[in-house]
């Protein structure tokens, strides 16, 4: 197991900075509402969450998959003065289109087939509380004009009733989707898209967390021992150090997946390189695939070295962003305009 050394930082406040190397490390020393993370970007977003809680404006959290949107909104009503009230959950993206209308607002007895008696939606259910729509991206059109009513006016009907229903619910929404672009596309209303960016919070992917993958690591192996009366007692520093160079597409909940495995499948006391699966153990690490940068006694050409560096440049943005040009333009720092020209001129195209 890690060591660390605890640190208080005013500015942040009731959060614990946890730097590597002198004392021993306990995984609840570095959470924040129940989420483990020192980093800048993740402390930048506890921050947010101290400034934001106690008022009720819409908040937007956007992010990749696996990266805890989830428990962010929930530190978020956790730190409300609605946190006694209810707070409801709802995946917009795993419930069918012709379902989701009334999970969302409720119905009445009759109003469709198989409706039998009359039922509260999650609106009612969060009335006073918070209300989380995960996946907002994957709305249709329609349902989207009732929620900009319902966040203009706190009002909506019941599926097949003309009465109206008035509740006071603080909403939160969250996706991985580019809303932006879905807004352009003709996919996400804009006068929506709008009313909700009141406040974003976007949460890093655990690639650019790398200071926090040790503490997430030894956080779970500490948790997932307990639950599964484990012998394991955490990682060897050669291990910590390979789970590091893994980029994480999964982000936290693959790395938290992965120790689960981990913890099941071994008899310990620790859980070496040679334990981790093949996937870490192939892993380059982050540095860029490039070209080498020697001069030969012949000499170099300083055109072509450059066009190849910044081919294997582009070619790293585009793998790591998914071939999602708006991301990898960004991890570039160009415009995306620039870096569409520079994908022609060296002809990338993704794999197949």
């Amino acid at each position: 197991m890690y060591s660390v050394a605890i640190e208080r930082e005013p500015e942040f406040a009731g959060i614990e900075r946890i730097d590597l190397g002198t004392r021993r490390f306990s995984p609840g020393n570095c959470s924040f509402e129940g989420i483990v993370g020192q980093s800048r970007g993740m402390r930048k977003v506890f921050k947010t969450i101290e400034r934001v809680a106690d008022s009720d404006s819409t908040i937007v959290i956007s992010g990749e998959t696996g990266t805890g949107k989830g428990m962010v909104a929930r530190a978020i009503h956790n730190r409300s003065y609605r946190r006694n009230k209810p707070f409801v959950q709802i995946n917009c993206g795993a419930i069918p289109e012709n379902l989701l209308e009334s999970e969302l607002f409720g119905h009445e007895k009759g109003a469709f087939t198989g409706a039998t008696a009359a039922k509260k939606g999650k609106f009612e259910v969060a009335d006073g509380g918070t209300i989380f729509l995960d996946e907002i991206g994957d709305m249709n059109l329609d349902l989207q004009v009732k929620l900009l009513r319902v966040l203009e006016e706190c009002q909506f009907e019941r599926v097949g009733s003309c009465s109206t229903i008035n509740v006071d619910v603080r909403i939160i929404v969250a996706t991985h989707r580019d809303l932006e672009a879905a807004v352009a596309e003709g996919r996400f209303r804009q006068d929506l898209y709008y009313r909700l960016f009141v406040i974003p919070i976007v949460l890093p992917p655990l690639r650019e967390r790398q200071d926090d993958v040790h503490l997430l690591a030894s956080h779970f192996i500490d948790e997932i021992r307990r639950e599964k009366r484990s012998p394991i007692e955490g990682f060897s520093r050669e291990a910590l150090e390979r789970l590091s160079r893994h980029d994480w597409p999964g982000n936290v909940r693959e790395l938290k997946n992965m120790v689960e495995r981990l913890v099941v499948l071994n008899d310990g006391p620790k859980i070496e390189v040679s334990d981790l699966p093949p996937s870490i153990l192939s892993c380059s690490g982050n540095a860029a695939n490039l070209p080498p940068l020697e001069i030969s006694d012949e000499g170099i050409c300083l055109s072509t070295a450059v066009n190849e560096y910044e081919k294997a440049l582009i070619t790293q943005s585009l793998e790591k962003s998914k071939w999602v040009k708006k991301k990898a333009a960004e991890l570039l720092h160009v415009k995306r305009t620039t870096l569409v020209e520079k994908i022609k001129r060296h002809q990338l195209q993704p794999a197949t």
